[in-house]
């Protein structure tokens, strides 16, 4: 075989492109009034930080335990990291001697602690951290903020606020797990609600604790990665029927979903969806649950917590059985088997499942393992056909694919935790999950009304 002959090179050599030798004048006067002012906000700050605590000092807070007014034990001087800057402020401690508590008053109702990263720069740093491996996230925290702070400081802020939105919502799940708990009003519920949920693996650490370095010694190597280091990260997604438009010929999209997701068992996440029906008042008494699944048995199981309710095999995962046959029956990608497979398709997508299991029973394969996968096939079609019946989803706006969970598993899961070289701590995928949950529902403001958490 002749090797390509290599292109000839122009006469005139291409010229080097031109930069300009600064950036734009507008861009340089942005960033002149942002380093002339940066200082007049720090100091504005200061100065309705100094009135609050002025204002503080006015009055002796109470014991939470026995109510006697407590009293001032010392007065001391803290800072911390603002998005303006450092801020100050002289910080009372009171104590109750008959309880042994003591309090600082201010930094609680300022929701701050001493020497940490504190308020809007604590959440817009966890946000990088949220869409971005910790890095990456320092150096768009330089870029956008203009603040250098290490991967190691940003994994902490992170993790602090994940741990205080995981727990509210595991809180939120047991609380509608309750029957006295009260959920949002059913008055405009829908009268039906698509519930997709399916699961993906995550590749865990291999270490349950930390390595650390004594004094000049080289870390100890990381053992090897076994089989089955791997946990499984399961994700539902809520949406109506009828919000769901024809961007193209064929082509369906949802203008409004819900996510929910969980590090947990499958107990564990039907409990967080019902938790989420409850909160958007979507499960009223006349609402039907329209279940999607890939035919896994532990959806169908917990799918009964719902009476009123419809299950659906995904029409894709459907199809996947039959061309495991029609690929063993007439060779893999042979012409035969794809037309056998789409004259499957168009009568399962009528609504005739009936009639496709009477065919395949009519069936004489020649050798066994022929004759084993047939019969699957048959089994599984016969023990689901009554999630089969897609022409009737489709006449009411059902739908009968799973692509909705499937997005969901790429935008919550794999955009973020499943990268070369990623493995995740338990606690860590827990926190970062939650913080991903409210980004992607659009409720990052959530935030803002949480404390963060203090990590041992």
């Amino acid at each position: 075989m002749s090797q390509p002959r290599p292109a000839l090179e122009p006469d005139t050599p291409p010229a080097r492109p031109v930069l300009a030798e600064d950036a734009s004048r507008f861009m340089l006067l942005e960033r002149e009034v942002e380093i002339e002012y940066r200082p007049q906000m720090l100091s504005a700050l200061q100065g309705k930080v100094n009135a609050v605590a002025e204002e503080e000092q006015r009055t002796l807070p109470a014991c939470p335990s026995c109510g006697q007014t407590m009293r001032c034990h010392d007065t001391r001087e803290v800072s911390w990291f603002s998005r303006c800057g450092r801020v100050h402020a002289d910080v009372s401690r009171y104590r109750c001697k008959p309880c042994h508590l003591q309090s600082r008053p201010l930094l609680d109702m300022l929701g701050v602690e001493p020497g940490r990263i504190s308020g809007v720069l604590a959440r817009l740093l966890t946000l990088l951290a949220t869409v971005a491996p910790y890095p990456l996230a320092a150096r768009l925290a330089w870029l956008l903020l203009g603040i250098t702070i290490s991967p190691m400081g940003i994994w902490r802020v992170a993790q602090r606020l994940g741990e205080a939105v995981s727990r509210y919502q595991e809180g939120l799940s047991r609380y509608h797990a309750d029957s006295r708990s009260v959920g949002a009003s059913t008055q405009d519920a829908p009268a039906a609600v698509v519930l997709g949920v399916d699961g993906c693996s995550l590749g865990m650490q291999v270490r349950s604790t930390r390595r650390h370095r004594k004094g000049d010694e080289t870390l100890p190597p990381l053992p090897a990665i076994e089989e089955g280091q791997f946990r499984e990260v399961k994700t539902g997604v809520l949406l109506l029927p009828n919000e769901r438009v024809e961007t193209s010929p064929g082509r369906r999209s949802v203008v409004r979903r819900f996510l929910v997701t969980c590090l947990g068992d499958a107990d564990a996440i039907f409990a967080r969806l019902y938790a989420q029906l409850r909160e958007l008042g979507w499960v009223g008494t006349d609402t039907v649950v329209v279940i999607i699944g890939d035919g896994a048995e532990w959806i169908w199981n917990r799918a009964s917590m719902f009476v009123r309710r419809c299950e659906i095999l995904d029409f894709w995962h459907a199809l996947e059985h039959a061309w495991e046959f029609a690929q063993l029956r007439y060779g893999e990608g042979s012409a035969q088997a794809d037309a056998w497979v789409h004259a499957l398709a168009e009568d399962l997508r009528a609504g005739k499942v009936q009639d496709v299991i009477t065919r395949l029973k009519r069936l004489r394969p020649k050798t066994p393992a022929l004759r084993e996968s047939l019969q699957s096939l048959i089994r599984y079609y016969s023990e689901n056909a009554g999630r089969m019946r897609y022409d009737e989803y489709l006449r009411l706006g059902y739908g009968i694919g799973s692509g909705a969970v499937e997005s969901a598993h790429k935008q919550v899961v794999h955009a973020r935790f499943r990268q070369a070289g990623m493995r995740w701590s338990e606690a860590g995928a827990r926190r970062l999950l939650a913080l991903r949950l409210l980004l992607l529902n659009d409720n990052w403001a959530l935030l803002d009304r949480l404390r963060m958490v203090s990590l041992a």
